[in-house]
């Protein structure tokens, strides 16, 4: 008797490998207003979707690490389609109106996305490390300790320096001016810069969202609101390779 791919045995199913019932329990509102599960599950999304980009950035990172610079290449622009949809995503959160939202916004507090742990892993594993957000966040120990390790280990920025290292340190002028030669570098360089510029992109839309939302209140957590996340529209995880478009 012929079976088809994956009948034998039927131990698994697309609700058990995907843990589908528990996912689906994992939403737990604390008010009886509409737009809070809404809320809910599009933060836990960013926060899957974060997970994702971790794990590419990792790869990216150990590919640099072996001179693969076509499979890191590969990882980067996974990691800048993933965060176009997380900006594409604010636009679901604006389908609910300042009324809808501040009817639970109470319920949140002190909680604020300014604590979420995965931001700042992408932060640090991206090169923008910034020390005095462990002691500020309020985070479980093995979370602190994630935090501290991206402190510590080296960072795609770094890995990116000792590539260059590697190959006989050409300073990113020479790399943008002779794509010949290094042609593979540039393209690295590229790859980076796009990751850099659509997270910058996202923090943008995020400024605009929360403005919308809730003007300029402050934060669930207590920070200054959308007048904090504005003071992070500068943050760049590469500002060299933004700074040497001026010398070309």
């Amino acid at each position: 008797m012929n079976r088809r791919f994956g009948e034998e045995g039927r131990q698994l199913s697309y609700g058990t490998y995907l843990k589908v019932p528990e996912l689906l329990q994992l939403q737990h509102r604390l008010s009886s207003e509409h737009d809070e599960l809404l809320f809910i599950v599009a933060h836990q999304v960013y926060e899957l979707w974060f997970k994702v980009v971790l794990f590419e950035l990792e790869a990216a990172r150990d590919r640099i690490d072996a001179d693969d610079v076509f499979f890191a290449r590969h990882h980067l622009h996974r990691v800048c389609v993933v965060e176009k949809i997380l900006v594409e995503q604010i636009e679901v959160l604006e389908t609910m109106s300042p009324q809808d939202f501040l009817a639970f916004r109470s319920k949140l507090a002190p909680a604020s996305g300014f604590q979420s742990v995965q931001f700042r892993e992408i932060e640090f594993l991206s090169g923008l490390k910034e020390p005095r957000y462990v002691a500020r966040l309020e985070a479980s120990p093995e979370e602190l300790s994630r935090l501290r390790r991206r402190l510590d280990e080296p960072s795609l920025d770094d890995a990116f320096r000792a590539l260059i290292k590697r190959r006989g340190a050409p300073s990113l002028v020479e790399i943008f001016r002779d794509r010949e030669r290094f042609g593979d570098l540039f393209d690295l360089c590229e790859g980076l810069l796009n990751h850099d510029e659509t997270f910058a992109h996202w923090r943008a839309r995020h400024v605009l969202m929360v403005e919308r939302q809730i003007g300029s209140k402050t934060g669930t957590g207590g920070s200054s609101g959308a007048e904090y996340l504005r003071s992070t529209l500068g943050k760049r995880f590469y500002p060299e390779l933004w700074e040497v478009r001026s010398q070309l």
